[in-house]
């Protein structure tokens, strides 16, 4: 599992300038006025070939207790709850405050690993003002700028010594066909997932096996079924009970991106009673990104009228339009009806995001493809394609090598897409497709 690194600090400091720092995006509104960021904002990081989840918080005001700020306090206090790490940002430049030993006085009852970083210390780095910072009780300051990326580094090094990386299979690495297909249910709160869970196991009265404990600790079930063995990443919430928030016993956008990037496969479960919301759009998105193969299952189906239907049908093709891959399922997890075909469509998915593609074969698919339809000439540039490989699995990679294909549109790279889909039978899984031009030798050569 990824680990989780938390941002929290008084307003203004920084957190949110560190945050696209960080995770080399914008996602997160920099403006120089206090308390613009309100909810948690998660984002995808990497470190080497290290890679984490960092939580940007609102301002930290743990004394005052009402309004708005009251509501920024709790989602600052669920992040530190889901977090690994917690960075406390404090700003050099306005020195250590009241507000500051607030924050660090309820970190320190938090039992959790904290780094200091004093933020805006563009050219200080041996500043004498650092040493007020020590006042705080936990531990030495990491002098840093966000806005110009000095110390971030070394800050994240500290962050992430603790962890075991190991030796994960990268991305595109062959599986171990030994190894269990590790299935990820995902979808917001409410959705039905215990229930599908429970259906299952219920039906092949297996033994299982959890690890309860804190919010993000890994639920994991062993299945087996007609021979096949899977491992399911839970986010349901099947743990004990235990000194959490009740906010996130109940849904935790961690615990779900956790599991998306540790799943071969993702059952996206969606209420056909609701209809595709914004979140889980948010998490179909996600789990494209990370390139996992994907199956929608549509649950409650049998408690939908035809009007429900059609307005599902609807908000499916608006909202999840980039998952035209992914196969569609209706089922009902409480009659447990349609788990079959759900089932079926899994192994699918499975055997689409494994497959092995030789080399001739998809030279073959390529040539033919050309020959159907060339790529568009763009001004002087003809590209021009001379032959395919395979270059990894889950998601499946192909590799095109030829001349001046940086000149090939993104649509004629999704009209081969279709071609290799077509020929290989891919449900269920993205695809992406690489091209690599040929360099040419006089590039290097002075005029």
């Amino acid at each position: 599992m990824k680990p989780v690194i938390a941002l929290v600090g008084r307003p203004n400091v920084g957190k949110s300038t560190l945050f696209n720092r960080i995770t080399k995006s914008r996602d997160a509104i920099v403006a120089d006025f206090a308390g613009l960021t309100r909810d948690r904002h998660y984002g995808d990081a990497r470190l080497g070939g290290r890679e984490f989840i960092v939580v940007d918080t609102g301002g930290f005001e743990p004394e005052k207790p009402s309004g708005v700020v009251a509501e920024m306090a709790k989602q600052t206090r669920q992040a530190v709850a889901e977090a690994d790490v917690v960075v406390f940002v404090a700003d050099l430049r306005a020195g250590v405050s009241a507000q500051d030993h607030d924050i660090a006085r309820f970190l320190r009852t938090q039992q959790k690993k904290v780094i200091l970083a004093v933020n805006k210390a563009e050219g200080m780095a041996e500043s004498p003002l650092l040493a007020e910072f020590h006042e705080l009780g936990i531990g030495e300051p990491h002098p840093l700028s966000a806005s110009h990326g000095q110390g971030v580094r070394s800050l994240l090094e500290a962050a992430l010594e603790d962890f075991d990386f190991g030796d994960e299979d990268e991305e595109g690495a062959e599986p171990d066909a030994d190894a269990p297909i590790r299935l990820a249910v995902a979808g917001r709160p409410n959705v039905g997932k215990s229930t599908l869970i429970n259906a299952w196991l219920g039906e092949e009265r297996l033994v299982a096996f959890d690890q309860p404990g804190t919010t993000r600790d890994a639920i994991k079930v062993s299945l087996e079924r007609e021979g096949r063995r899977f491992e399911l990443i839970d986010t349901a919430g099947l743990r004990r009970k235990g000194k959490v928030f009740e906010a996130i016993e109940k849904f935790s956008v961690v615990k779900t991106l956790q599991a998306i990037a540790d799943a071969n496969v993702v059952v996206l479960m969606v209420d056909a009673t609701v209809g595709v919301s914004e979140q889980d759009a948010h998490i179909a998105g996600y789990v494209l990104e990370s390139g996992r193969a994907v199956v929608l299952a549509l649950n409650k189906w049998d408690a939908t009228d035809e009007y429900q239907r059609q307005q599902l049908q609807r908000s499916i093709e608006s909202r999840l339009a980039f998952l035209k891959f992914a196969p569609l399922l209706q089922i009902s997890a409480k009659k447990r009806t349609g788990l079959t075909a759900l089932w079926k469509a899994i192994l699918h998915a499975h055997a689409s995001a494994t497959v092995k593609m030789p080399t001739p074969v998809l030279t073959r698919l390529l040539i033919d493809a050309v020959q159907h339809q060339a790529p568009r000439r763009d001004g002087a540039f003809r590209p021009k394609m001379r032959y395919a490989h395979q270059g990894g699995m889950n998601p499946p990679l192909v590799v095109i090598h030829g001349n001046s294909l940086d000149h090939i549109t993104d649509a004629y790279k999704r009209y081969l897409e279709g071609r290799f889909r077509e020929h290989f039978k891919l449900v269920g899984t993205p695809m992406r497709i690489e091209f690599r031009s040929s360099k040419n030798p006089f590039d290097d050569r002075s005029p």
